[in-house]
């Protein structure tokens, strides 16, 4: 926690808002998606999905999952306690569909389902977009799969599946995914061995969405690893979230923006 609070003062003293910002590209998706004020008719659907979770005291197993599959941890847990402290909050689910609603990607990998409340933001942001999410645990899953057809987001495919397995056996190149949001493991080596994995899928116009950047030490290692990849050009750090950006036409630069 003290880290964390850290990192944040240090955030503080270096972000920046549009006024700061000279690039095109980044400074009409901070006007026109970041700071967009305005109601939007799904936010009561997101609202709805969040309250339907935080209703249910039914409680589920667990898992965890390492390496090659491997449980290291299980214990039972009420969903709407899972919902309240695990999942994404309500602000930045209606980020999280701005920015799938700016940049309307037709194909979208979720790494890291939990409940699917940052799913159902993705789902309502493109309603054309196929969505491919993953998750290890199978019941947790399956109550997300339970939301995801109460609410009638029948754009998203479940998939339980230890994270790394599927990323290395399936034949990702082909798939082309225009958005990623990585909030499966918050460690630098998955989130690094995801980030070398998925390379092959990016194009001009891919989006890549790093959740909880600042965690610890180790993630904010592997955030400036990724940042000085050759292939990555423009980056924004919005203290949770890491955006990255592989627009050749871009000149390589970092952002630090406050939301």
């Amino acid at each position: 926690m003290l880290f964390q609070i850290k990192s944040y003062l240090k955030f503080l003293w270096h972000s920046k808002n549009e006024h700061a910002v000279h690039s095109p590209f980044v400074f009409t998706l901070i006007t026109k998606c970041f700071y967009d004020r305005k109601s939007k008719a799904e936010y009561s659907i997101l609202y709805n999905y969040r309250k339907s979770l935080l209703d249910n005291k039914n409680t589920i197993e667990v898992t965890d999952f390492g390496a090659g599959s491997k449980v290291f941890k299980s214990n039972t847990r009420v969903i709407a306690k899972i919902a309240k402290t695990a999942g994404i909050t309500p602000k930045r689910a209606q980020l999280l569909f701005r920015i799938t609603n700016y940049f309307q990607p037709e194909s979208i990998l979720e790494i890291g389902t939990s409940l699917g409340l940052a799913t159902s933001a993705l789902a309502l942001g493109n309603p054309k977009a196929k969505i491919t999410t993953l998750e290890g645990c199978p019941e947790t899953a399956n109550v997300a799969q339970n939301q995801f057809q109460k609410f009638d987001l029948n754009n998203i495919t479940s998939v339980v599946t230890e994270f790394e397995s599927y990323l290395s056996k399936t034949q990702l190149s082909p798939l082309n995914f225009k958005l990623i949001y990585f909030d499966g493991n918050h460690s630098k080596k998955a989130t690094l061995d995801y980030f070398e994995l998925l390379l092959p899928t990016i194009t001009n116009e891919t989006v890549w969405i790093f959740d909880d950047i600042h965690w610890s030490a180790d993630m904010e290692e592997a955030w400036k690893t990724i940042q000085m990849h050759p292939k990555v050009t423009v980056t924004i750090d919005t203290f949770q979230w890491g955006l990255v950006f592989f627009r050749r036409e871009q000149p390589k630069e970092h952002f630090i923006i406050r939301v």
